[in-house]
């Protein structure tokens, strides 16, 4: 899971053969994403049903952090902070880590999809919130017994964008647009304004619908919510992975430019 933290270009070399611009440099906009290393705090076990894939165990790691607690309240300051309290005390006695053991071997058993549960660091970035972002990341390759034995071995443990990707990578990125609130129709839709002369109003839309069906369909175009949507882009190629420049050093986006700072 990474932020955005601002946009900048790059001049690259196109390797396209027919293209006009073969072989040319071209400056293109690109993307800076912060993306502080993840850490797994459990895993979920998922187990095929009449409909559907169902959650059957979750395990959680012993020790997990405040800013994962965080996300689980309101006000953290006014609460009494025992969230995972019994999940982390069953690491500490004979009788929990044999339920542990029999969870994991339920998973072995009758799960077909094996998620690791990870948060990111927020007190790694500056200016940012204390409540961590918490996601399930489904783990392939392999089998079962497998997957549940990695995810197992990664509890508490650090994953770095350097480990799931490389450079020069092929990647569907997954974000929400920018939220714009409540907004008319035109704003909303791009529907053509009306003339000036129409009653009750120009950025609205004429006719809604027939007589009959007696009701709005859900195609015409209305009022409501804009922005603040789920979209995936597609095909988007990571140029450079690299590690946040030291204070007065020399940043790793340009080989070129050696101003410091």
């Amino acid at each position: 899971m990474g932020y955005k933290a601002g946009m900048t270009h790059i001049v690259r070399e196109v390797d396209r053969p027919g293209s006009k611009v073969h072989k040319r440099e071209v400056v293109e906009p690109v993307t800076i994403m912060e993306c502080p290393p993840m850490v797994i705090v459990g895993m979920v076990g998922y187990a095929p049903t009449a409909k559907g894939l169902r959650t059957f165990k979750t395990v959680w790691a012993e020790h997990l952090t405040e800013e994962f607690k965080r996300r689980f309240y309101k006000d953290w300051c006014k609460s009494k902070k025992r969230a995972f309290l019994k999940s982390s005390k069953k690491w500490l006695c004979e009788a929990g880590l044999a339920q542990i053991k029999r969870d994991l071997k339920k998973i072995k058993k009758y799960c077909t999809v094996v998620r690791a549960i990870a948060h990111t660091q927020m007190r790694l970035m500056k200016h940012r919130q204390k409540k961590s972002h918490i996601m399930e990341i489904q783990v392939n390759g392999g089998t079962v017994s497998q997957k549940v034995d990695w995810i197992r071995q990664h509890f508490e443990k650090q994953i770095s964008v350097s480990n799931v990707f490389s450079q020069d990578e092929m990647i569907d990125v997954i974000g929400v647009t920018k939220g714009k609130g409540f907004k008319g129709v035109t704003s909303r839709w791009h529907t053509k304004k009306l003339p000036r002369k129409t009653h009750k109003g120009l950025r609205k839309v004429a006719c809604i619908g027939a007589w009959h069906p007696a009701r709005v369909a859900r195609s015409v175009a209305r009022a409501g919510q804009k922005g603040y949507f789920h979209r995936t882009e597609l095909n988007k190629k990571i140029y450079k992975i690299g590690m946040e420049p030291v204070v007065g050093g020399i940043s790793w986006l340009s080989f070129a430019d050696k101003t410091e700072g």
